[in-house]
């Protein structure tokens, strides 16, 4: 009996908080969803936590999960109305956005910073439809942690279809070496041996391939691109919120 009266109160509470939820959800706005930057999602976190515990444990009174619920809702729409009229309050409570490409090379030590991958930035270039970092004037994460590209001018987005040009193949970079780590099943997918990668990249003033950060080659004409471990690393502009 005491299982169906706990059940009874379970489902009660999911019909009762859902619709608060997605009021909450509407009243703290179409930002908070739709970016996520490091304070919403501790917001989004502890309204997981309050109700989650609280359709869980039907001993946990229903009425201050309410009350909790709205007032975390208030709260986040009062500290979002403080960063919009105060600066200096938006800059402590969210990341500053940062350049990681810039001129088509990988800036390491602001990606260290940041604790993000190549791995990671390549895959959120691929996202974007870009296939070689040597296209990217400048690579930004946001401070909801995506990436923004912008292109070199002469690889803006005009297709050839747009000039009435054929093209056979779409050029794209296959990436060899990774911080330093040969991808050996890369190079198998390439039928190149190591032998051939050290000769390649001995060619382009590389005699070690632990001293690079980043190197890919491209396989419909040949072309590698390099960036080295503690090359001198460009300046790019200053990005801020």
């Amino acid at each position: 009996m005491d299982i169906l009266i706990d059940s009874i109160k379970v489902i009660g509470r999911i019909v009762t908080v859902l619709p608060l939820m997605l009021l909450i959800g509407l009243y703290m706005g179409k930002r908070s969803i739709g970016e996520l930057p490091v304070f919403d999602v501790l917001v989004i976190l502890v309204l997981g936590t309050v109700v989650g515990a609280d359709i869980a444990d039907p001993k946990i009174e229903h009425i201050p999960t309410f009350v909790a619920v709205i007032a975390i809702g208030l709260l986040h729409r009062f500290i979002t109305f403080l960063k919009i009229k105060n600066r200096r309050i938006g800059h402590l409570l969210t990341f500053e956005p940062t350049v990681v490409i810039y001129k088509g090379e990988f800036l390491s030590g602001a990606m260290k910073k940041i604790n993000y991958s190549i791995d990671n930035v390549l895959q959120m270039l691929r996202e974007k439809d870009v296939f070689q970092l040597s296209d990217v004037e400048l690579g930004i994460i946001e401070a909801s942690g995506r990436l923004s590209v912008s292109l070199k001018p002469d690889n803006q987005p005009v297709t050839t279809g747009d000039l009435k040009i054929h093209t056979s193949e779409s050029e794209y970079e296959i990436p060899l070496i990774l911080d330093g780590q040969i991808e050996l099943k890369a190079l198998k997918s390439l039928n190149k041996s190591e032998d051939w990668l050290h000769n390649e990249i001995t060619a382009n003033q590389v005699k070690d391939p632990t001293t690079v950060f980043y190197a890919s080659f491209n396989p419909i004409n040949g072309k590698w691109h390099i960036t080295k471990k503690h090359q001198e690393e460009k300046h790019p502009p200053p990005i801020f919120h």
